[in-house]
This record gives C-alpha cells, sequence and structure tokens, in this order.
C-alpha cells in the first residue's frame, strides 16, 4: 500500500495524459561515524573490498539517495556493504556484532520510515546483489533473492502463466512486503504473502545460516509471517507458492466527488465478500485525493481479477457510478509495468487504524479527513490521500486452515484499513504534518472505540513511525515471537544495534 499519493497520479495519467509533478530534490549530509561504525567498516573493507562504498565514492548516492522513493528515507551511512552471498552476510554480521556497529538492511528500499532501510553513521547492508530468481514449474515454486522487485518475479512467472501474491506496484521490494504480511491483490483467494512462503533461508544476528520450514527451525518459520524485517536475521532466499493465472482482467476508474460515498460504499461490500471455494481472486488499490489548487476531490480505483472478464465483475460496485472506466485483458506483469513509482520526488508520512467494514463510519471517516486537509491546506507541496484497504474473511481464513498460521492471528471478519497518505515538499513542515496526521488518526479511532467498531491492528507497510504494530497482536503471540526472538538472537544483535522500523522490543 506504498505510493499511494503517486498511484492516483498515475491512474489518472493513464486515463487523462496527465503530466507528472515537479521533483523535489534532496541533499545528504555525511556523519563522522562513531568508533564501533569504524570498525565494522574497516573490517569489511578488508574483507571484501571491492563490496564496500564510502561517502564520496561513485555509488554512495545511489545507494544512500537514489534507491529510496521518500526523501526522508535519505539518509547518510557511514558506509554501504554490498554482499554477493549469504557467506558474505554471515561475515558481515559477525563484523557488526564483534564491532558493536549499528546498521540497517536495504532490500527493495520502499518502507519510508527514515532508518527502516537506511542509516546515518552507521552500516547499510543493501542486497542489490541478491537478484536470483528460479522458477520450478513441477513445483508450482519460485525462488527468489531479496534483492528483487516482484516486477522481476512477475517477468520470471509471466512465461509459466502463473503469478505469486506479492506487491502490488512494480517497485515494491520482495523482502520488506513479505516480512511485514504482504498485500496483493489476490489475498482475498490466496491469502497474504507472507502466507505463502514455503521456506526462508536466513543469516542470524551471530552469523549462522539456518533454513526455516515448517518442519525444520518451525517457529522462525512462523515468526517471520508477519513479525518484521529487522527482528531475527536476514533473509537472503524465499521459496514462494505460486499460482495459475495466465490472463487477469484490470479495470483503472475516476469518481467525482459526489460519487465518493458510493464509491466507499463499495469498499466496504468488497471487504465483506466471502464466496467460499466459489471465490474469485481480485483485489484493488482504492485512493481518495483532495486536489489542494481546486479545493476538490476525486477518487480512483485500480483492480485486477484472475481470468477474462469484461467488464471484471467483482468490481460492478464501482463500475456503475464511476465517471470514466478502463478494462482490459492482459497479464499481471503488463498491468505491473505501468505502476512505476517516481523516485525522491516526496516527503511522505503514512498512519492509519482500522474498523469493521462498516459504510456509514467509512464515510464519516473519509468527511472528517475531508474537512481537516483545510488545516495544513497551505502546505507547500500538499499531497493528500486518503486511503481504504479490504481485508476479507477469506483472506484471513487462509492462516487459520493452513495449520501454520501467521503472528497478525486475525479473526474470520470483514474488516477496513483507513489509512492517511501525505505528501509535501519541505522538511521545514514535516513536524506539522506528522502532528496532523497523528492527532487525527487517533480522535477518529477514539470515536470508533466508543462506537465498538474499531480494531486495534495495525499494518507495518501503512504505520507511522510512532505507532506500535506489535500492541495490535494477540498477546500470546507478541510474546511467542519475543520467545523466537531470544532463541534465534541471543546476543541482541538486532534488538541492539538495528533499530530502525517496527522492532520487538525485548
Amino acid at each position: 500500500m506504498k505510493y499511494l499519493a503517486q498511484l492516483v497520479g498515475t491512474a489518472i495519467a493513464i486515463l487523462t495524459y496527465a503530466t507528472p509533478s515537479t521533483a523535489v530534490t534532496s541533499q545528504v549530509e555525511y556523519v563522522t561515524p562513531p568508533k564501533e561504525v569504524s570498525c565494522a567498516c574497516r573490517k569489511l573493507a578488508l574483507a571484501s573490498p571491492r563490496r564496500i562504498v564510502l561517502p564520496g565514492s561513485n555509488n554512495y548516492t545511489t545507494q544512500a539517495t537514489d534507491s529510496y522513493w521518500d526523501i526522508r528515507a535519505a539518509l547518510s551511512p557511514a558506509c554501504v556493504f554490498l554482499p554477493n552471498s549469504a557467506d558474505e552476510i554471515s561475515t558481515a554480521m559477525r563484523i557488526i556484532g564483534s564491532c558493536d556497529a549499528p546498521f540497517a538492511v536495504r532490500g527493495g528500499g520502499h518502507m519510508n520510515i527514515p532508518g527502516s532501510n537506511n542509516i546515518d553513521g552507521g552500516v547499510l547492508l543493501a542486497l542489490d546483489n541478491f537478484n536470483q530468481i528460479t522458477v520450478t514449474n513441477s513445483s508450482n515454486t519460485v525462488a527468489v533473492g531479496p534483492g528483487q522487485t516482484w516486477y522481476d518475479v512477475y517477468s520470471a512467472l509471466d512465461p509459466y502463466g502463473r503469478v505469486a501474491v506479492g506487491g502490488r506496484l512494480k517497485t515494491i521490494g520482495v523482502p520488506g512486503l513479505t516480512l511485514i504480511g504482504g498485500f496483493h491483490y489476490f489475498n482475498n483467494k490466496y491469502g497474504f504473502a507472507m502466507d505463502n512462503v514455503i521456506s526462508y533461508d536466513v543469516v542470524l544476528g551471530n552469523g549462522t545460516q539456518v533454513t526455516a520450514t515448517r518442519s525444520s527451525h518451525g517457529e522462525l518459520f512462523w515468526a517471520l509471517k508477519g513479525g518484521g524485517g529487522n527482528n531475527f536475521g536476514i533473509v537472503t532466499r524465499f521459496v514462494l507458492r505460486t499460482f495459475e493465472a495466465p490472463r487477469v482482467t484490470t479495470t483503472i476508474q475516476v469518481f467525482n466527488e459526489s460519487a465518493v460515498p458510493g464509491f466507499l460504499s463499495a469498499v466496504v461490500e468488497a471487504a465483506k465478500l466471502d464466496d467460499g471455494e466459489d471465490t474469485i481472486a481480485a483485489g484493488m488499490v482504492a485512493t481518495v485525493t483532495y486536489n489542494t489548487t481546486t479545493k476538490s476531490v476525486s477518487a480512483s480505483l485500480l483492480g485486477v481479477q484472475e481470468g477474462a472478464s469484461m467488464p471484471p465483475s467483482q468490481f460492478a460496485n464501482f463500475s456503475s457510478i464511476s465517471t470514466v472506466a478502463r478494462n482490459n485483458v492482459t497479464t499481471l506483469k503488463e498491468f505491473a509495468a505501468t505502476l512505476d513509482t517516481p523516485m525522491q520526488m516526496f516527503r511522505i508520512v503514512f498512519v492509519h487504524k482500522t474498523i469493521k467494514a462498516d459504510a456509514e463510519a467509512l464515510i464519516s471517516i473519509y468527511e472528517a479527513w475531508r474537512e481537516a486537509v483545510e488545516q495544513i491546506s497551505d502546505v507547500e507541496g500538499l499531497s493528500p490521500t486518503f486511503v481504504p484497504n479490504v481485508i476479507s474473511p477469506a483472506a484471513a481464513r487462509v492462516a487459520k486452515s493452513n495449520g501454520i498460521g501467521n503472528v497478525w492471528g486475525l479473526e474470520e471478519e470483514p474488516l477496513i484499513i483507513w489509512q492517511f497518505s501525505t505528501g509535501w515538499a519541505h522538511a521545514r513542515d514535516d513536524l506539522r504534518v506528522e502532528s496532523w496526521s497523528r492527532l487525527l488518526s487517533e480522535r477518529l479511532h477514539a470515536i470508533n472505540q466508543e462506537k465498538g467498531i474499531a480494531s486495534e491492528f495495525i499494518y507495518m507497510g501503512d504505520a507511522g513511525e510512532w505507532q506500535d504494530p506489535f500492541a495490535g497482536f494477540p498477546e500470546e503471540n507478541v510474546a511467542r515471537l519475543k520467545t523466537v526472538q531470544r532463541s534465534y538472537d541471543p546476543s541482541g544483535v538486532f534488538t541492539r544495534l538495528n533499530w530502525g522500523g517496527f522492532t520487538l522490543s525485548v
């Protein structure tokens, strides 16, 4: 659910040939590293001199800045290490642990929380070179390195007429989305990305390499299904289940402001849809965007449904009220190719809460957001977007019935994640926009709590940096995660030294 402000622009551009916005550039400032970091960078350079990138070198800006889509995520690592194998990661982890050096790990670089995949004055492990993909058609699986994007995966599977449950946009990385849960168009039939991982190759904090499966290192296998990417180890290879989908039907629709209540009602109905064994895999990215120039609102839908169905049957409630619609029978690879992400264009903050699927409540939340945007309408470069995402009963049922589960522990009930995705231009407005997002979301969540329709579930991929996703997991699952953490990282390498993103407290 990343890049939603840009995604609205993409949808409208496809339909109306809109002109892209002008990029806002950022400047990286170097930081003097502490002795622990100097120790690690020096030893990494000695161990693998061709793998190290230092400030001032030709590739440094690419690694520290250009690999991130959110301007706020561009930081200044003291050195960047680009390992080429699991053995090199193992060596790096032993060095980092022995030097006691703070570090970060980057796969695709698309979690926009500063410090989650980059670091000021520390060691950055960049997994760009882990770009292997192996399709095994006989077992309907694909083995993927953490340096790949989901578009790479869809491209590899396209000749076989198969898909994997992964990111909905072209440039989302494989590891981050998979380790935090993973929303996809086909969640309603196949569950989340985490539910479709068959094995993980992992380098632990002490450099040990293990393969976690249902039958080997089973507790770690479970913990990696939604427990976050910064808590247990570095995954160097994912083996994923794939599904037959040689053709998909896509729909891109735009709605004017008067249709937004009906649009949101259709989102709620989509969350409630549960056809059991007859489920048709279908999902969407639904967005409502506020135009700060015209002070008007419009909505957009990007929908994907398995098979050829013109128009796509699962989006009939939307099609009946849209202003413009374009349907197409294509492949997932071809559709994803159109959904690129502009890099270093915005500063962006996310925040979200969750409710039981209730159209009246969702419309009320939207109306409150619509009114509150006026409070920050003078912020330069403001790009406010309201994003409802669905969790259907069938999506949660996959983990309930596969004998493994996942760390979310959701019940089989329709839920709506309602998110504010707010972009702006300048650092001087960071605190103002973040405070606005936080206070508004908390106020509306409190109202929903009083009504008895609030859920405490928080999805890491769409949360603000101040939110605590673990607080929304079942208490017994959090206790189990901490036990796994102590077992597989007894020295606390990830707890003490890799503190970016959503870390599991001791």
